[in-house]
């Protein structure tokens, strides 16, 4: 038998995702100190940093757990995607905290938001959100998908959407209902935040 230090990545999360909790542990072991490293130059905080790496592969357990990984790359670009995931929504959070003021003459109308150039943060936590909202999408059953993109992003009227998919126009309402209400509670299982 093989040695779990000779195994690959998939073979171990397999293993993991039959009980072997050692495979997990080699999977850790294999891919810390890149995802650590990737994670401190990002935060440069080593609190920080071990507390994102921590939650990184709590989040990597639930989803192998649940049986929701899908292999389509390699495990480290997927880890490290969790990674980035959760450094993006650590700068969201701090970014609402400090934009929230407790003393009303502090407000200056010319340092709105809407007047500033876009940051480069921004334009990550931009590119976050869509990509976000492209998976949630995307988990949703068929004929609910269907009718959020036909609604959203071919702009069609719901009567254009019941002929088009040979149902009424409550039924489109409903699945449409439904979609909205999927996708908000699968971004709160994940704690995906979809607001700047």
């Amino acid at each position: 038998m093989k040695k779990l230090s000779d195994e690959s990545d998939e073979r171990l999360i397999c293993l993991y995702a039959e009980g072997c909790n050692e495979a997990f542990d080699e999977l850790i072991e294999r891919h810390k100190n890149r995802v650590f490293s990737y994670i401190f130059h990002s935060v440069k905080n080593s609190e920080l940093a071990d507390d994102i790496f921590q939650e990184t592969f709590v989040k990597a357990i639930m989803t192998i757990r649940q049986k929701r990984y899908v292999e389509n790359g390699k495990f480290s670009a997927w880890i490290t995607r969790i990674a980035h995931n959760l450094i993006i929504d650590h700068f969201r959070q701090e970014k609402a905290e400090n934009l929230q003021s407790t003393d009303a003459t502090e407000v200056d109308i010319l340092n709105r938001k809407e007047l500033s150039e876009s940051t480069i943060e921004d334009n990550m936590i931009s590119t976050q959100i869509e990509d976000d909202v492209h998976r949630l999408i995307n988990a949703l059953p068929d004929n609910q998908r269907q009718v959020l993109l036909m609604r959203y992003y071919r702009n069609m009227s719901f009567r254009e959407i019941a002929d088009a998919t040979q149902v009424s126009i409550n039924t489109a309402l409903g699945r449409m209902r439904y979609a909205i209400l999927n996708m908000r509670r699968m971004a709160e299982e994940n704690k995906i935040i979809l607001t700047m």
